[in-house]
């Protein structure tokens, strides 16, 4: 029986900078209104995840196309370089297996200082994004890892497309509204409802439009 992949992207947009860790006091010398008429800062975040329903195992490490899914998001990316607290790499899988379970990565063309990699508190990752730069952090799944992608601008369209071009033969592919994900059922749904999937659970085809 051949093997049966499910890659599910879960995004999260529009969430407000302010809520990671508020930006810096001002002195009171600005005007009120003009405070208020500034756009709210926000970032998105991208967590990808992935079951092997032939087996039970999940994790984007199970994957039967896991190199060329990893290969997908470094296209994604465009030309950049990848920061660990161990170094820096061209290539997103070599930095993808230094990584230890649940540390992040700098995905940026500046220069990083690997010190700060090991651990973000909140007020780092928001300083961090508002320089532009991508967090990515490999996060412990039941069995392997799945990849977390924090971000200040929109990254949602560099992997959509190019991950739909690898249907249908690849996996079977669900884009999901982080907003409708409110329990470890509904994260697992694929296990128990994959014939209806909850609401904002939608199934991406080859013929699906944005």
């Amino acid at each position: 029986m051949p093997k049966t992949d499910i890659l599910k992207l879960i995004f999260h947009h529009d969430q407000r900078l302010d809520d990671l860790a508020p930006a810096a006091e001002e002195d009171g010398s600005e005007d009120l209104l003009a405070s208020f008429m500034k756009p709210d800062p926000t970032y998105s975040t991208l967590y990808f995840s992935a079951t092997d329903l032939s087996s039970q195992e999940f994790g984007v490490n199970t994957l039967s196309k896991y190199d060329e899914f990893i290969a997908i998001l470094e296209k994604g990316l465009g030309e950049t370089e990848y920061h660990t607290s161990k170094g820096k790499y061209s290539s997103l899988k070599e930095a993808v297996d230094v990584l230890e379970m649940n540390e992040a990565l700098v995905v940026s063309d500046d220069e990083v200082e690997t010190g700060i990699i090991h651990s973000f508190t909140r007020k780092m990752l928001r300083d961090v994004l508002e320089k532009g730069w991508i967090i990515m952090y490999k996060r412990e799944a039941r069995d392997g890892f799945d990849l977390h992608f924090f971000t200040k601008k929109n990254i949602y369209t560099n992997f959509f497309y190019l991950l739909q071009a690898m249907l249908p033969d690849a996996f079977r592919f669900f884009s999901i509204n982080g907003k409708r994900v409110s329990s470890e059922k509904q994260f697992y749904f694929e296990t128990w409802k994959l014939d209806k999937p909850p609401h904002g659970f939608e199934e991406v085809f080859p013929e699906s439009v944005l």
